[in-house]
């Protein structure tokens, strides 16, 4: 099993609870003309974005329900082939609700399935790599919830900003740890080295965080193989 010393003392319900009051916050204030705005996420505006974070909460309570392979088989049904077709499908089953009717729904099931990973503590879920740690799905979560926010450009403080790197790149080196176990993760003073066969590179840790979420900017200076690597994020 992966060393899970990076995340030592922090929690990732709160995390997630955080992330979620952001992304609530942002999009209970947006306007009218805000919802057809781009995002970081290709292709997605950000009423599809919040679209798909409210369909992803029907993987979450199947990981809590332990309706995993169901829930892959009726989204394969439904013409999915790979996880990109699946979040469309997601997208699209929302095209008749307004951004209001999404968020109310996000909302609701967020907050739901949260309170339901707190509640399973030390124990497991489902996954569609069978029995996972709920404690340790919820640190993925809280991930995402995070990088979406920065897709659709959510504020943060000053005051939160290092913190919340922080958290992110200690996860981010769990992540590439845990999958893939062949190279070697070194932190140092606000900076993370990934070393292997064919990389060695040494990033601060807000590139590092940028990197396991698959967002580098295209004028980031690493070379596809090497973002590739560094990347966590299907």
């Amino acid at each position: 099993m992966t060393d899970d010393q990076d995340l030592a003392g922090l929690d990732p319900y709160e995390l997630m609870a955080t992330e979620a009051s952001r992304l609530d916050q942002f999009f209970a204030g947006a306007g009218a003309a805000d919802w057809s705005k781009p995002t970081r996420c290709e292709g997605w505006s950000v009423r599809d974005l919040l679209a798909h974070l409210a369909a992803s909460e029907d993987y979450n309570r199947a990981c809590l329900d332990g309706t995993v392979q169901q829930f892959l088989a009726d989204v394969g049904a439904k013409g999915a082939v790979d996880l990109a077709s699946a979040n469309e499908i997601g997208i699209r089953e929302l095209d008749d609700r307004t951004p209001e009717q999404i968020l109310e729904a996000w909302r609701t099931r967020s907050a739901q399935n949260r309170a339901a990973f707190r509640a399973r503590g030390g124990g497991d879920v489902d996954s569609s790599v069978g029995a996972y740690p709920a404690r340790w799905q919820a640190f993925h979560l809280a991930f995402e919830l995070a990088t979406h926010a920065d897709d659709v450009g959510v504020p943060v403080s000053a005051g939160e900003a290092s913190a919340r790197t922080e958290w992110q790149a200690r996860f981010g080196r769990f992540a590439i740890k845990e999958l893939k176990p062949e190279l070697t993760i070194e932190a140092n003073d606000g900076h993370t080295r990934v070393k292997g066969e064919g990389v060695d590179v040494e990033l601060p840790d807000e590139q590092f965080v940028q990197a396991v979420a698959a967002r580098l900017p295209a004028d980031s200076g690493i070379d596809e193989g090497t973002a590739a690597t560094l990347s966590a994020t299907p």
